[in-house]
C-alpha cells in the first residue's frame, strides 16, 4: 500500500487528515512547478509572520494543556473547567450532549497572562441535570484540545464516591503514590476534594506541573476537584496568583473580601454540600485577624442554616485540634469551633500535620462502645513528609482521639448513599488506617468505628 500523503494543514489544525490522493492527481505538471515552488513560498512566509504562534512556538505549544474539571455552586446544571496555553488567544469552551454530539454550544473564556502563558477559565451553564457531555476547549481558530467527557451530577442524592486527599506537597520528593493509588482503587470516583498545601511552593509552576502529572489527565480532565486553600500557596502574606487561575471559585463565597471570595466558597452535589474555608488568618495583618475569621464564621453560619442537602462536609487546611504538640490553631477553633457543632456538620476535613487522626468532642460520647455523635473531625496526608504526632491538644481541649497514624500517608474514601455515609483510610500499598460509618435517622445521628487500625496513644 502506497504511504498516506503528509497533512499539509496539520499546522493549523493538528486533527485535520490528510487527503488520499492518487498517483495521477499529485503529479504536477512541469510547466506548473516554478509557480507552485513560488506560491508554497509565500504561503510559508504568511504562515511564519501571520500566524507567528503555531510558527514559532509548534503546536504542543498551541495547544490547551492543564485542562481541569472543577465543581460549581450546582453541578447539575453547570460545570467549570480551566486551562492553559502558551499563545494567548480568545478562549472559548464547547459543551454537547453526548447522545448529540452536533448539538454544540460554546461559552466563552476569561483569560489572564501569566508566567508567560495564558489561563483560561470557562463555565458551561444550563446543561441537563444527569447527562453525559462531552467537550473541549480552544478558540481563536487555530488549534483545540481532544474532546473529553463530564456527566452532571442529579438533583437528587443519589448514590457516589468521593476521594479525600491531605497535603499532596512534596517538597523535592516526588507526590506520593498514595495519589495514584486511591485513583487506580476508586475509578469511578465523582470528584477528589483537597485541603490545601496542593504543592510545596504555590509560586513554582513546576510543581504545580507535578501535581498534574501526578492526578494525570484522564482524572483532570474526567473528574472535579473540589479544593481548600493552605499556607504553602502562600509566600508569607503573598498569596499565589497559581491557585484562582486553575481553581476557579464558585461565586457563593462572602462578598466583603476578594480574596475570601477567591477561597471560600460552597457547592451542592448530590445530597452533600462541600464547604471550602481560608484557614491562613497568620497571612492577614494582625489586627485584621479577627475580623477576617469573623466574616468567614458569619459567612458559614448562613450557608450551613440555609443547608438543604443531607450532608455536610467543611474542608480547612488548619486542624482545630492539632496532631502536633507545637501548634495550637486557637483563633480558628475559637471563631468556627462552636459553629461547627452547633449545626451537627458531619464531616470537618483537614490537613497541614502530615499525619493522620480522627476523634471528636468529649461532650459526644455516647455510652456505647465505638459510638459517637457530633462532627467527626479527621486530619489527612498525602504526602511523603511526615511529622511526629501526639494526642495532647486533642485531650487539653475536650476532645477524644480516636485513631492516630504517622508515618503512612494515605488516601481517603468517602461513599455517601442515602442516609449512610461510608469512610476507609487506605495506604498506597492497601493498608487500612482507619474505617468508620455515619448512619443517620429521622431524629438522630449516629457515628460507628468499623475499625481502629491505629494507636491514639500519646
Amino acid at each position: 500500500m502506497r504511504e498516506r500523503p503528509k497533512c499539509g494543514n496539520c499546522l493549523l489544525d493538528p486533527s485535520a487528515e490528510p487527503p488520499m490522493e492518487s498517483e495521477e492527481a499529485v503529479r504536477v505538471p512541469r510547466r506548473w512547478r516554478s509557480p507552485l515552488r513560488f506560491l508554497l513560498a509565500v504561503l510559508t512566509v504568511v504562515v511564519m509572520f501571520v500566524v507567528p504562534s503555531a510558527a514559532a512556538t509548534g503546536v504542543d505549544a498551541v495547544r490547551p494543556d492543564r485542562l481541569l474539571l472543577y465543581a460549581t455552586e450546582d453541578p447539575a446544571t453547570s460545570q467549570a473547567v480551566t486551562w492553559r496555553s502558551e499563545v494567548p488567544f480568545d478562549g472559548e469552551l464547547e459543551v454537547a450532549p453526548i447522545n448529540a454530539p452536533n448539538d454544540v454550544t460554546t461559552f466563552p473564556a476569561q483569560s489572564r497572562d501569566e508566567g508567560g502563558y495564558t489561563y483560561f477559565r470557562a463555565t458551561a451553564t444550563e446543561l441537563a441535570p444527569q447527562t453525559a457531555y462531552r467537550y473541549r476547549v480552544g478558540g481563536g481558530g487555530i488549534t483545540s484540545s481532544r474532546w473529553d467527557t463530564f456527566t452532571t451530577a442529579s438533583t437528587g442524592a443519589d448514590p457516589f464516591r468521593f476521594l479525600y486527599f491531605g497535603d499532596t506537597q512534596h517538597g523535592g520528593e516526588g507526590i506520593d503514590p498514595s495519589v495514584a493509588a486511591g485513583l487506580t482503587a476508586v475509578p469511578d470516583a465523582d470528584m477528589a476534594v483537597s485541603v490545601g498545601d496542593l504543592v510545596d511552593d504555590g509560586h513554582d509552576d513546576a510543581q504545580w506541573q507535578d501535581w498534574y502529572d501526578a492526578f494525570a489527565e484522564s482524572r483532570t480532565r474526567g473528574m472535579r476537584h473540589f479544593a481548600a486553600v493552605g499556607n504553602h500557596e502562600y509566600d508569607d502574606d503573598d498569596f499565589s496568583p497559581l491557585w484562582g487561575l486553575q481553581f476557579p471559585e464558585t461565586g457563593n463565597g462572602p462578598a466583603e473580601d476578594d480574596q475570601l471570595r477567591e477561597t471560600v466558597y460552597y457547592s451542592d452535589y448530590q445530597g452533600v454540600r462541600f464547604i471550602a474555608l481560608n484557614s491562613n488568618y497568620r497571612t492577614v495583618p494582625e489586627e485584621e485577624r479577627e475580623e477576617w475569621l469573623q466574616t468567614q464564621a458569619r459567612w458559614l453560619d448562613e450557608v450551613l442554616t440555609t443547608n438543604t442537602q443531607t450532608w455536610t462536609a467543611v474542608m480547612f487546611h488548619h486542624p482545630l485540634y492539632s496532631g502536633r504538640p507545637a501548634r495550637n490553631n486557637v483563633d480558628i477553633r475559637q471563631a468556627w469551633g462552636d459553629i461547627l457543632e452547633e449545626h451537627d456538620v458531619d464531616l470537618v476535613l483537614q490537613g497541614h500535620d502530615h499525619s493522620y487522626s480522627r476523634g471528636n468532642l468529649e461532650a459526644n460520647q455516647t455510652d456505647d462502645e465505638g459510638v459517637h455523635t457530633g462532627p467527626v473531625y479527621v486530619i489527612a496526608n498525602s504526602s511523603p513528609k511526615t511529622y511526629p504526632s501526639s494526642t495532647e491538644n486533642w485531650r487539653v481541649y475536650d476532645a477524644v482521639p480516636r485513631v492516630q497514624d504517622v508515618a503512612r500517608p494515605a488516601y481517603q474514601v468517602i461513599e455517601v448513599d442515602g442516609n449512610t455515609l461510608e469512610y476507609e483510610s487506605v495506604t498506597a500499598q492497601g493498608h487500612v488506617l482507619d474505617e468508620f460509618s455515619i448512619v443517620k435517622d429521622a431524629t438522630d445521628k449516629r457515628v460507628l468505628d468499623n475499625r481502629v487500625a491505629g494507636s491514639a496513644e500519646s
